[in-house]
This record gives structure tokens, sequence and C-alpha cells, in this order.
């Protein structure tokens, strides 16, 4: 393999380094003892120590090659190889085809820069085919050719990167090497002529976490098979934990979601995963659920700034962050403040105090935010306004359309049959109220009471509106959470849990999406809608509102165009039950749109034939093999 040429002083690294072959501008070196009958004795056991524990060019392969100019200590190392093959073969083509051409330079140092140029021309030719795209190609090939010797696994297995740290073994910590590949972890020490080895499967893993104890300050906690694995001493033991997460997660979503996970092209073809991919992927998918945004966001900008709360008469420290289409922001000082401004309610980005590095953003509410301390504020600013002209454009809006309307397509597998008869000719028509507001229960003896205590709750949310703002882009702080906690008006149910689940991003997203799935999906047949049509009278029998044919069709098209829009879920029971709850505080598409955020965001695993399915094929197995052990 060749590598970046890098100086290397000789002196120094004789007691390591046997040299095998030399002429006038290249040496060829092995490793202090490999190859050794023995090991080389002490020496050769203390090089393999420092081999497992150090990373360096020069102490990762047991062959390399240097470029020596001549009169001189200073060498440049120019390839390495794990196997005297594979070193033979780069030095007879330096002999074929280098060597002869040296000798028409007048100096040592063209000597030398041709030397250097020619070795990376040969790194960026084999680099162009190469799925290796980390920061550090170099460092990160020869862990790969470390990875690939120590653990012989498949050819295709994706190295994404690798870590040192100390792997536990009881009490005594083992120093070595934490390797992260698409399908496994896996660990290797060398210490003393001792060696650990330790290879798991992703979807092996039945606890991932960190945790701490008196002796480690931090670990990572790995439990396959019964057994507990401590990993300990990351120099970035959050972006260690980050990525193995991200891994083990996909492991999952291969064994339980294989349509989804080959449908995106990127998870589907190991040599796109990168660590640099994904962490950019788990950055995004925080982003998203931190601020409950359309799980399609993906976080482009991250500027660290201050933002002026008015209420409070002072700035809060915190990120900014940017997406396609909104612009949020999370405080990092303790007072718990939020904001989301979706780029479609801007209407000016402007400069303001260029001395604090300001940036004003006004928005439809007649709402302004300004930032300070940003860093390159101007090109911020350029940049806001482009997003902003382009999200307010028809043509914009057009194509979004355009992209919505592909993307709401039925799968193809999902099962088109005659359509039913006997609905009513209504159940076409979307309810645009709640069904609270038309059949409203009346408790004689609670209503007094129970109307004090809803006036009162809603006086203290119209207090906090006028403070922080009202709508999407209002201040979310501490006291928000607190009556959120201590429960929301049955009058404000309906526009709170839309806003707080995120569901009111996830439809102004979509104009007219439920509308389009509603003509698509009734009157089809499928499994899903049959177990629908047998539950619709069970959802709150007792409430008036699904006593009558308006709650029971709006009930049907919600739960029908969910089923149509997921057909991996469909449904599942007691979705009719959360869903007739929402219907009487929302509007139907609202309603819609709740349902998505809980099934899809806030508990994505709650609603899932297929774990459903795996455990009782799970059982089933169990079953079989218990049977067969008592006849």
């Amino acid at each position: 393999m060749w590598l970046k040429p890098e100086e290397v002083l000789l002196k120094n690294a004789l007691k390591l380094w046997v040299q095998e072959r030399s002429n006038q501008y290249f040496v060829l070196q092995r490793r202090r003892g490999y190859g050794e009958e023995g090991g080389g004795g002490l020496a050769g056991l203390l090089v393999g120590t420092l081999d497992a524990v150090l990373d360096s060019t020069s102490k990762v392969a047991p062959f390399r090659i240097l470029h020596q100019t001549p009169d001189s200590q200073v060498y440049w190392s120019i390839a390495c190889g794990s196997s005297r093959e594979e070193i033979t073969e780069h030095w007879d083509w330096l002999e074929q085809n280098v060597m002869k051409t040296l000798s028409v330079f007048d100096s040592n140092e063209d000597i030398t820069s041709f030397v250097q140029g020619k070795i990376r021309g040969l790194i960026a030719e084999e680099g162009k085919g190469s799925f290796v795209k980390e920061e550090d190609p170099e460092k990160f090939r020869e862990g790969l050719m470390k990875f690939e010797r120590c653990f012989g696994l498949p050819e295709q297995e994706k190295l994404v990167t690798y870590y040192s740290c100390s792997y536990w073994k009881g009490r005594v910590p083992c120093q070595g090497w934490l390797y992260l590949s698409t399908n496994f972890l896996s660990f290797y020490s060398f210490l003393l002529g001792a060696e650990v080895k330790l290879i798991i499967s992703w979807d092996e893993i039945s606890k991932l976490e960190k945790t701490s104890n008196v002796i480690l300050t931090e670990n990572i906690h790995v439990c396959s098979r019964g057994e507990d694995h401590y990993f300990s001493m990351f120099l970035h033991i959050s972006e260690t934990f980050l990525l193995m997460e991200q891994l083990a997660n996909y492991a999952v979503r291969r064994l339980f979601d294989k349509e989804t996970f080959e449908n995106d092209l990127v998870l589907h073809d190991p040599l796109q995963i990168t660590k640099r991919g994904l962490e950019s992927h788990a950055h995004s998918e925080q982003f998203s659920a931190f601020f409950r945004l359309p799980k399609e966001e993906t976080l482009k900008e991250v500027h660290e700034c201050f933002l002026w709360v008015p209420f409070s008469h002072y700035s809060t420290h915190g990120k900014m962050c940017i997406s396609e289409n909104y612009i949020c922001f999370a405080s990092q000082d303790g007072s718990l403040c939020s904001v989301i401004i979706p780029l479609r309610e801007v209407t000016g980005v402007d400069k303001a105090d260029p001395a604090n590095r300001g940036v004003s953003i006004s928005t439809k509410g007649k709402t302004a935010f300004r930032f300070t301390e940003v860093r390159d504020f101007e090109q911020l600013v350029g940049k806001l306004r482009m997003k902003c002209n382009a999200a307010s454009s028809p043509q914009h809006i057009v194509n979004t359309e355009v992209a919505l309307g592909s993307a709401s397509e039925s799968p193809k597998d999902f099962d088109v049959g005659p359509s039913k008869m006997g609905q009513k000719d209504n159940s076409k028509t979307v309810s645009t109220e709640a069904l609270m507001t038309v059949y409203h229960p009346q408790d004689a003896e609670n209503l007094d009471s129970k109307m004090l205590k809803e006036k009162m709750k809603e006086q203290s949310w119209n207090i906090l509106f006028v403070e922080r703002g009202h709508g999407v882009s209002m201040f979310r702080t501490k006291k928000t959470r607190d009556l959120v906690v201590r429960g929301i008006p049955e009058a404000l149910r309906g526009e709170l849990w839309l806003l707080f689940s995120g569901a009111v991003n996830d439809m102004a997203s979509n104009p007219g999406y439920y509308t389009e799935l509603v003509e698509k999906s009734l009157g089809t047949c499928t499994l899903a809608t049959d177990e629908i049509e047998r539950d619709l009278r069970r959802s709150l029998p007792e409430h008036p509102a699904f006593q009558s044919d308006t709650g029971i069709s709006a009930l049907r098209r919600v739960l029908t165009a969910y089923a149509y829009r997921n057909p991996q879920i469909g449904y599942c029971q007691a979705m009719n039950i959360l869903t007739s709850v929402l219907l009487l505080y929302a509007k139907e598409e609202e309603a819609f749109w709740l349902l998505v955020a809980v099934c899809e965001r806030m508990l994505p695993d709650y609603f899932n034939r297929r774990i459903i399915v795996c455990c009782l094929l799970k059982v089933q197995s169990m079953w079989w093999t218990v049977s067969s052990m008592m006849e």
C-alpha cells in the first residue's frame, strides 16, 4: 500500500526495524520480531506490544519501503505491506519504473521531489476507485489493513472507523483498538504476548449504553448473548457511542424494516456508509427529534450565537440550527428556551447591529427575532435570504407539490379490491371542525368546578401567548413545559397538540395530501380496512360523537387514509381509540397528522406488526423446541 511520504529519522528506528533490501535510493525494512522463529525474543515481543497499542504510519504494517536521500539520515516512508508478497510487488515496481528515471536528475532535492510526486499520484489514482472517504485516507487505510489481517471477516465487510480504547477483561484493562464496521463490533489487543480478540455482531447486541462506576468515570457497556463487555478510555466517548448507536440501529432496521432499509440508497450500499455520513445522519435525526420537525429535514449549519428574549430582557446563549426549511434555536445556559422559525413564515432577514454581528429575522406574526454574535453573519444573512426567496417562490411551491404527489402514491403491494357497498355518500367529505364542538357531553354535577378549572388554565395560556408569542414561532421556555405538565385545557388541546407534536409542520409541508389520500383510500378493500370496519363501533361507544354517522365517517376516513399511507403498519388495535380522542379535539386533517406524529415519530415502535410477528415466531419456535424435548 502506497503511503503519503513522511519523514523518518532512521537513526532512532534501527532498533525496531531490520533491513532486508537496499539500493541507492530505496530501503526495504521488516519489523523486528515479525517472521522470526520464537517471535524475535524479548525485543520482538515488545515491538509486537507497541504495534497493538500505538498508532503511527511506521508501526502498523510489518514491512515498509523508505526513500533515502543520499548522504542524509532523513528518509521518507512511501509504502507499507502486511505481507512479504505485497511489499515485494511494490519494490519490484519501483525498480522497474522509477530507478532508471532517477539517474537523469542532477540534485538530490529534485530526486526527492520527483519520488514524492510520483507516490502521491499513485495514491490519487488508487483513490479513484476506493471507497475510503475519511479525513485521513492514509491512516484509515492502515487501520483497514490491520482490521482485515486481525479478524478475517468477509471481503465485503466495510470498516467505518476505529478507536483506541481499553477493554476490561475482569478487573484488568487491555489496551487495544475498537473497530466499528457495518456488521460487527470488533476489538483487538496484543500486550506482551497476550492476544485478545473480540467480534460481536450488531444484531446480537441486547444493550448498548454509556455507564460509569467507581473505577471508570465513563465507559461504554455492551451486552451480547448474556455477556457484558466494557470499553473505556476513549478520546471522544460521545462521538464513539453515537456511531455505535447508529450502526446498531441499522442492524435492527435490516431485521425488522428490510423494505425501508433497501430503499435507502446510502444505507443499502455498505460502501456508502462512512464515519462522516453516520455522524451527519445522527445529528440530523437528533435535530429533527428535538424540534419535532419532519424527519426529512437535514441539519445543514450550526452557529453559536445569542438570542434576545424580549419578555426577560436579556440575551440567552445557544445554537442556531438551520435546515432546508427551518431556522431553530436552543439555549445552552439552562434557561430551556427554544424557538422554531419555518422559512414559510419569514418575511425578512436583515443585518442588525453590525458591531455585535447581529441578524434580525421577521415573521408573518409580526415578531422579530434578533440573533447576535453570529460568526460570518453577513454570509449567513445572504444564505437565509436566498432560502426564504426559494421557499416563497411559486416555482418552489409547484415543485414541492409535485414531489409530494409522487411520494404519496400507494405502494404496488397495497391490495386494492372492489369498492365497499353501503357507505354513505358523505364518507369522502372531510370534516372541518373538532367533534367536541358539536357533541359536548354535559355533566350537571361537575360542570361548574370543571369549567372553572378549565377557564383558569385557559387564562394562564393566554397570558403566556401574550408574553411569548402564539403559534409555531412562539418562545418555548420552562414555563411552557410547566403549563403542559399541569394539563392543557380542552379548548386548546387540538391547537397545542398539533403545535408541540410537530404535526403542524407536517401538515403545512403537505397541503392537500390528506384529501388526496381520502379520495384514493376510501373504497379499497384490504385486511386493514376490514379490521377498521369491525372496530369503528367499538371506539368510545358511549360518547355521542361516535353514536352518529358524522363521527364514525370521520374515524373511518382517518384510519383508512393512514393505513393507505403506511401499509407496513396498516391498522393495529387501539389505533381507533387514539384516533377517536384526537378527533374530539382536532379537525379531521389535524387528527390525521397527529396520528402520523404519534405512530411515526413519537412512538415509532408502538404500533408495529413486524415486532408482534417476530415475537410470535420466537414463541412458536420456543414451543416447538420444548415440545420436541418433552417427546
